[in-house]
């Protein structure tokens, strides 16, 4: 997903405010929930957020958001922000995001999403540190 960093987005230092980063960070994670559940999702927490430098007013704004883990109910999503200098075509990593989704289903309740291929060691690793991370958010580890 991209965006525009527009004269709207800044904040009182005159880059982009990290609420308006944070809510494209969400919609875009909300996109990678509803493709691999098939249902709506709801955001039930931002685990983790990392901002590594700012954004400009002027810089297009690009979101990779992918599945990570996938429970019962529950997935997490990663979301790798980059901002990219339109004239001078200097691509910076700006953020990075781990959020936890729950689908929903037509009664508005939880309900169960597919499962997870992971078929490269890189996408076992993902799965393998977002576990690690929700067990001990959860207490159980």
């Amino acid at each position: 997903m991209s965006v525009f960093a527009d004269p709207q987005s800044r904040n009182i230092f005159g880059s982009v405010h990290g609420g308006w980063i944070l809510r494209q960070v969400d919609h875009a994670a909300y996109v990678a929930a509803a493709r691999h559940a098939g249902k709506h999702a709801v955001t039930a927490s931002i685990d983790r957020v990392d901002f590594r430098s700012p954004i400009r007013i002027g810089d297009l704004v690009t979101l990779c958001a992918e599945v990570h883990w996938v429970g019962r109910t529950s997935m997490v999503i990663g979301v790798q922000v980059e901002a990219e200098d339109l004239l001078s075509g200097e691509v910076r990593h700006t953020t990075s995001c781990q959020l936890t989704f729950v689908a929903i289903g037509e009664d508005s309740r939880p309900t169960v999403v597919p499962g997870l291929k992971r078929e490269t060691p890189e996408e076992e690793s993902l799965w393998e540190a977002a576990q690690r991370r929700r067990d001990r958010n959860q207490g159980r580890a």
